[in-house]
Protein backbone atom coordinates (compact mmCIF):
# COMPACT_ATOMS: atom_id res chain seq x y z
CA UNK A 1 0.00 0.00 0.00
CA UNK A 2 1.52 3.51 -0.60
CA UNK A 3 0.44 6.36 1.11
CA UNK A 4 -2.57 8.70 0.53
CA UNK A 5 -2.18 11.73 -1.87
CA UNK A 6 -3.17 13.74 1.41
CA UNK A 7 -0.18 11.64 3.34
CA UNK A 8 2.26 12.44 0.84
CA UNK A 9 1.03 16.33 0.65
CA UNK A 10 1.89 16.80 4.17
CA UNK A 11 4.51 14.36 4.17
CA UNK A 12 6.32 16.74 1.35
CA UNK A 13 5.45 20.10 2.74
CA UNK A 14 6.13 19.03 6.62
CA UNK A 15 9.53 18.19 5.03
CA UNK A 16 10.48 21.28 3.17
CA UNK A 17 9.46 23.27 6.07
CA UNK A 18 11.87 21.11 8.19
CA UNK A 19 14.29 21.68 5.77
CA UNK A 20 14.23 25.14 5.38
CA UNK A 21 14.72 25.80 9.38
CA UNK A 22 18.15 22.87 8.44
CA UNK A 23 16.58 20.14 10.06
CA UNK A 24 19.16 16.79 9.44
CA UNK A 25 19.01 13.84 8.52
CA UNK A 26 15.17 13.97 7.14
CA UNK A 27 13.33 10.92 6.27
CA UNK A 28 9.88 9.95 5.07
CA UNK A 29 9.03 6.50 5.66
CA UNK A 30 6.19 4.66 4.51
CA UNK A 31 4.45 2.64 7.45
CA UNK A 32 0.94 2.12 6.32
CA UNK A 33 1.29 -1.61 5.86
CA UNK A 34 3.07 -1.71 9.12
CA UNK A 35 0.40 0.63 11.33
CA UNK A 36 -3.28 1.18 10.81
CA UNK A 37 -3.00 4.05 12.54
CA UNK A 38 -1.26 6.24 10.03
CA UNK A 39 0.65 6.35 6.43
CA UNK A 40 3.19 7.89 7.05
CA UNK A 41 6.75 8.99 9.51
CA UNK A 42 8.26 12.10 8.80
CA UNK A 43 12.00 12.16 10.64
CA UNK A 44 14.10 14.85 11.15
CA UNK A 45 16.72 15.82 13.52
CA UNK A 46 18.55 19.07 14.79
CA UNK A 47 21.89 19.53 16.97
CA UNK A 48 20.10 21.26 19.68
CA UNK A 49 16.55 21.38 21.38
CA UNK A 50 16.41 25.23 20.32
CA UNK A 51 16.18 23.86 16.59
CA UNK A 52 13.82 21.43 17.52
CA UNK A 53 11.09 23.73 18.58
CA UNK A 54 12.11 25.85 15.58
CA UNK A 55 11.79 23.02 13.31
CA UNK A 56 8.16 21.80 14.86
CA UNK A 57 6.67 25.26 14.58
CA UNK A 58 7.69 25.62 11.30
CA UNK A 59 6.20 22.39 10.11
CA UNK A 60 2.77 23.50 11.99
CA UNK A 61 3.41 26.67 10.55
CA UNK A 62 3.52 25.22 6.80
CA UNK A 63 0.93 22.56 6.94
CA UNK A 64 -1.48 25.57 8.59
CA UNK A 65 -0.84 27.51 4.92
CA UNK A 66 -2.14 24.58 2.85
CA UNK A 67 -5.69 25.07 0.98
CA UNK A 68 -6.58 22.03 3.22
CA UNK A 69 -5.30 23.12 6.79
CA UNK A 70 -4.03 20.80 8.76
CA UNK A 71 -3.78 21.10 12.57
CA UNK A 72 -2.09 18.29 14.91
CA UNK A 73 -4.31 16.26 16.61
CA UNK A 74 -2.14 15.22 19.49
CA UNK A 75 1.42 16.83 20.17
CA UNK A 76 4.00 15.26 22.59
CA UNK A 77 7.68 16.62 23.83
CA UNK A 78 7.30 20.09 23.16
CA UNK A 79 8.49 20.97 26.67
CA UNK A 80 11.63 19.40 26.48
CA UNK A 81 12.70 19.93 23.21
CA UNK A 82 14.72 16.84 22.69
CA UNK A 83 11.91 14.87 20.78
CA UNK A 84 9.13 16.06 19.33
CA UNK A 85 5.87 14.21 17.72
CA UNK A 86 3.64 15.94 15.60
CA UNK A 87 -0.03 13.79 15.40
CA UNK A 88 -1.36 14.74 12.00
CA UNK A 89 -3.42 11.15 11.72
CA UNK A 90 -2.43 10.52 7.98
CA UNK A 91 1.51 11.24 9.04
CA UNK A 92 3.33 11.41 12.08
CA UNK A 93 6.38 13.90 12.65
CA UNK A 94 9.47 13.31 14.93
CA UNK A 95 11.73 16.09 15.35
CA UNK A 96 14.17 15.11 17.59
CA UNK A 97 17.73 16.37 18.89
CA UNK A 98 20.47 14.80 16.83
CA UNK A 99 21.45 12.45 20.04
CA UNK A 100 17.68 10.74 20.49
CA UNK A 101 18.00 10.37 16.66
CA UNK A 102 20.94 8.49 16.93
CA UNK A 103 20.19 6.41 20.04
CA UNK A 104 16.33 5.62 19.24
CA UNK A 105 17.07 4.60 15.31
CA UNK A 106 13.56 5.16 14.16
CA UNK A 107 15.05 4.10 10.71
CA UNK A 108 16.74 1.21 11.79
CA UNK A 109 12.92 0.45 13.52
CA UNK A 110 11.04 0.78 10.34
CA UNK A 111 14.24 -0.43 7.75
CA UNK A 112 11.97 -2.90 5.97
CA UNK A 113 9.08 -0.28 5.28
CA UNK A 114 9.53 2.12 1.69
CA UNK A 115 10.92 5.51 1.82
CA UNK A 116 9.28 8.75 -0.04
CA UNK A 117 11.69 10.42 -1.40
CA UNK A 118 12.02 13.95 -0.67
CA UNK A 119 14.50 16.75 -1.79
CA UNK A 120 15.11 19.64 -0.84
CA UNK A 121 14.02 22.47 -3.33
CA UNK A 122 16.74 25.10 -2.19
CA UNK A 123 19.26 22.57 -2.75
CA UNK A 124 17.43 21.77 -6.20
CA UNK A 125 17.54 25.44 -7.12
CA UNK A 126 21.49 25.89 -6.14
CA UNK A 127 22.46 23.03 -8.14
CA UNK A 128 20.70 24.31 -10.97
CA UNK A 129 22.07 28.32 -10.32
CA UNK A 130 25.68 26.57 -9.97
CA UNK A 131 24.77 25.06 -13.53
CA UNK A 132 23.75 28.13 -14.98
CA UNK A 133 26.56 30.21 -13.84
CA UNK A 134 29.10 27.80 -14.96
CA UNK A 135 27.87 28.03 -18.80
Amino acid sequence: MTVSERAHELAIAAAQAAADKKAQDIAIIDVGDQLAITDAFLLAAAPNERQVLAIVDAIEERLLELPEKAKPIRREGERGGRWVLLDYVDIVVHVQHTEEREFYGLDRLWKDCPTIPFVDRDLVEADAGGTTAAE
